[in-house]
């Protein structure tokens, strides 16, 4: 069943020109961007000027379901995250986590958030992440379900503590998902990290995407007020939003792969003679990723389709999209020889970036099980 698409608030621009958004991206990555990824890579440097500025070209709206009324709004996401991608996942995987926070609210029937919140988000005026990690694998049977809440008057008292959740800040909102009470019933709501009883802890360091501002989350008795619950319950809303969550982090692979095979031919400019005893070479690589490309693109043409069988393609592209990315690093590498095992190298970044696609939720192996349990 297609899900009719929801109304943009009068408050968002619905005119954007999705070419032109992407010629603003791809100039911001490459002059802004490009420079700071080795810093981001290795001092954990958070990006959040590059964040607002692509925020404020437009980057975080267009997959809001009328945001471009010819129905490109998704594969314009997902290009925008590719062109940062390319340069350098970690703010990849931030724009993912504020698109996902604005679509929470965009396709939500919360007029409050929808309103007042999301044009702030979705214009890059604040930052935000996504909380749905653990509920995602819940609902897939791997882990149990973290947060509970509890009915008072006006809203709910939240209690649990969530390992990672990405792209935090004081200022920062995000959305989460928590059991009602006792009963069977889940709850998704809009998060601010301002709200008292809330903590954000930074306790571990990661082999890459260390400028993510990934935080552990500790809920003791913080109220989340009626207004900013998103669906009650969350199964009301799920289905709608689970294929565009998945169907943007795409973008992400797509980026890294795109700059694995051009280290791959930039090898093969002195070294061509002997790369090609290696598998995976460049040209094979851009075959895949161009099939890929060309799946997402009809499938992100109806990002609200609820039926099985469009969520199983949605589930294989991205699996596919993780099996790429791990294939297509690997062979940057390979190509690279020696010069890709130096501590600088792109190579060598990229490898260490290409698990992160496939580790980050949906992970491989949770897509495999999803496909075997509906097949």
């Amino acid at each position: 069943m297609l899900t009719q698409p929801l109304g943009l608030p009068p408050s968002i621009d619905a005119t954007d020109d999705g070419a032109a958004l992407i010629d603003d991206i791809r100039r911001i990555a490459e002059k802004e961007l490009t420079p700071l990824a080795p810093r981001i890579d290795r001092e954990g440097f958070y990006p959040e000027d590059v964040l607002r500025e692509v925020g404020d070209a437009g980057a975080f709206r267009q997959h809001l379901p009328t945001a471009l009324p010819d129905g490109t709004g998704m594969a314009t996401t997902i290009e925008a995250m590719a062109v940062l991608a390319e340069e350098c996942l970690s703010t990849a995987f931030l724009g993912w986590c504020q698109n996902a926070c604005a679509y929470y609210m965009e396709v939500s029937d919360n007029g409050f958030t929808r309103q007042t919140l999301l044009p702030r988000v979705a214009a890059g005026e604040r930052l935000g992440g996504t909380a749905l990690s653990n509920p995602m694998k819940a609902f897939s049977g791997i882990e149990p379900l973290i947060l509970r809440g509890e009915p008072v008057k006006g809203g709910y008292r939240v209690s649990g503590t969530l390992p990672w959740v990405s792209n935090l800040g004081d200022d920062h909102f995000f959305g989460a998902i928590f059991r009602a009470g006792e009963s069977n019933r889940t709850v998704m709501a809009l998060i601010d990290c301002g709200w008292e009883g809330l903590r954000l802890s930074q306790n571990v360091s990661f082999m890459a995407l260390e400028g993510t501002r990934t935080f552990s989350v500790r809920f003791r008795d913080v109220f989340v007020p009626e207004e900013w619950v998103l669906a009650d319950p969350a199964s009301s809303v799920l289905p709608r939003i689970k294929p565009g969550f998945i169907l943007m982090q795409t973008g992400m692979g797509i980026g890294l792969i795109r700059a694995s095979i051009e280290i791959m031919r930039r090898a093969d400019r002195t070294r061509e003679h002997v790369n090609r005893f290696l598998d995976d070479r460049p040209e094979e690589m851009a075959e895949a990723l161009s099939e890929l490309e060309e799946e997402v693109r009809t499938l992100a043409a109806t990002p609200l389709e609820t039926d099985g069988a469009f969520l199983r393609r949605v589930l294989q592209a991205r699996l596919t999209t993780s099996e790429l990315s791990l294939r297509a690093a690997n062979a940057a590498m390979l190509h690279a020889g020696a010069r890709g095992f130096v501590t600088n190298a792109a190579a060598q970044r990229r490898l260490r970036e290409s698990y992160f696609v496939a580790i980050v939720t949906p992970a491989l192996k949770h897509l495999r099980k999803e496909l075997s349990d509906t097949a």
